[in-house]
């Protein structure tokens, strides 16, 4: 069964009516969400009733954790419909600050700026490890801080992460460990799919990286440029080149694991798949699965990108935006 507790943080705890409601989660980038809508004045509404932004929200389905958040906007008619928006914690870490980091992991990029905020950590949070040699966030959000720091701890370990709220506790997993054991597919669960394959988003054949030569004073007196290509990629489709400039603290040996992680990444064709199926609450964005569709020619791992729930009295459907893993 699905339930929606709302908590007033006065002592009053509701236990909302509600036959449908969307469950949103963004690999990369955004809060996960709930939306949903309950009509005002029912005949089970306690005179005492009310709800307010900044009310907890807790959703579960058959008393598994779903989602914990926090009301951020209200939205009724005269109609006495009322709907209901609510972001979990990470919707907090949208504003901007500034930040310098030395030789720092992105986990503990994760525990400094939550404990700043004043976020709840999850004590079971996986050890990024790779100490970035240097971060300077001017003015930046405090979400893209934390996700710029795991993606350069990808580029230069290939290691990958998510990060995310789970269920009122911040935490970032490796997505091996976010793998579940689910195959959708022509028998079971999907009922419509899509693919596409692009070079147009995040696909480079040609990687550059340079690096500022200094002085003992600290005078730019030139600059060091690394370069790796596939020549046969590049006849195909054209030069796509990808350019970044490293910090200082690097050296040559990881220089050059940092130009052989982004080569391997990127050159490559992006394929996203986008399916529609019959729902399993385990899945959400940044989780591996399997999807074997035979008239596609398709069996191989996946990646969540985007996920929405959809619940509709006695109906659960999902919706995903997948890429290939691996």
């Amino acid at each position: 069964m699905l339930q929606v507790l709302v908590d007033n943080r006065n002592g009053n705890v509701w236990d909302l009516p509600v036959s449908s409601i969307n469950y949103r989660t963004v690999r990369i980038g955004k809060a996960s969400s709930v939306d949903f809508t309950f009509l005002s004045g029912g005949i089970y509404e306690s005179t005492n009733f009310q709800i307010n932004n900044g009310d907890i929200v807790r959703v579960t389905l058959d008393d598994i954790p779903v989602f914990y958040g926090y009301v951020f906007k209200i939205d009724s008619n005269r109609d006495e419909a009322v709907r209901i928006t609510a972001y979990d914690q990470t919707r907090y870490l949208m504003g901007s600050d500034t930040y310098v980091f030395k030789n720092t992991s992105a986990t503990n990029v994760l525990k400094k700026i939550a404990n700043d905020s004043g976020l709840k950590i999850s004590e079971d949070i996986a050890d990024t490890s790779y100490a970035i040699p240097k971060i300077v966030a001017d003015g930046e959000k405090l979400f893209d801080i934390i996700v710029n720091a795991l993606a350069d701890t990808t580029r230069s370990t290939g290691k990958s992460y998510v990060f995310f709220d789970n269920f009122g506790e911040l935490t970032i997993k490796k997505i091996e460990d976010l793998a579940i054991d689910l195959s959708l597919g022509d028998q079971s669960l999907v009922y419509d799919y899509s693919t596409s394959r692009s070079i147009d988003s995040d696909t480079y054949n040609r990687v550059k990286l340079v690096q500022d030569i200094k002085n003992k004073k600290g005078k730019v007196t030139g600059r060091d440029v690394y370069i790796a290509q596939d020549s046969n990629n590049i006849e195909k489709w054209g030069r796509l080149q990808y350019y970044q400039k490293l910090d200082d603290g690097l050296n040559k040996a990881q220089i050059n694991e940092v130009l052989t992680t982004l080569s391997q990444l990127k050159n490559r064709e992006t394929r996203t798949f986008s399916i529609s199926a019959l729902g399993d609450i385990r899945v959400r964005a940044g989780c591996k699965l399997s999807v074997n569709i035979q008239e596609a020619g398709i069996n191989e791992s996946y990646l969540v990108d985007e996920c929405e729930h959809k619940f509709d009295g006695e109906e659960h459907t999902m919706s995903l935006n997948l890429k290939v893993y691996g």
